[in-house]
């Protein structure tokens, strides 16, 4: 090889890793900024499809509110969290389930909340997305009894 073609693929080499450095700086930095502010409810897409009670319809018998039960990893199996109201899951430090340990997990990954006695997931635009029952959810889906839900590498199973 001559001098002139050397000269041109130390250049894309150079132009390469200075690439690739850029991505893991803008990675890094994405990832560094914290818990970014609360995001509005989809209260359309909710409350379109909750069913609303009637007038008067106040059960006095009314269902234990639905948790999360971690199911793997082993070291915190078992650990309940209740669903009441909003909570987030994710690495940051605001979250209600702050999973720091697992490097698949985002700042803040998802968040479950409550309408009507009901409990929502959504995904908060995660890198590693969120599943439930093994399938990746793209919108807010409603939870039941026995739903495995996926954050990272930890998994949880909706209980009452």
């Amino acid at each position: 090889m001559n001098e002139q073609t050397l000269t041109i693929l130390k250049g894309c080499l150079l132009a390469l890793l200075y690439l690739f450095l850029a991505r893991v700086v803008w990675v890094v930095s994405r990832e560094m900024r914290g818990t970014p502010g609360p995001v509005p409810a989809p209260s359309a897409t909710v409350a379109a499809s909750t069913p609303r009670k009637a007038a008067g319809d106040d059960n006095p018998r009314r269902a234990r509110p639905l948790r999360l039960t971690v199911v793997e990893p082993d070291a915190r199996r078992g650990t309940n969290y209740s669903i009441d109201g909003e909570i987030t899951i994710g690495r940051g430090t605001g979250c209600a389930i702050p999973l720091g340990d697992d490097s698949f997990v985002s700042t803040l990954h998802a968040r479950v909340f409550s309408r009507d006695d009901t409990a929502w997931i959504e995904d908060l635009g995660s890198t590693n997305g969120t599943t439930v029952n093994g399938s990746n959810i793209t919108a807010a889906i409603r939870l039941r009894k026995g739903d495995r839900v996926q954050v990272g590498g930890t998994v949880f199973e909706v209980q009452r």
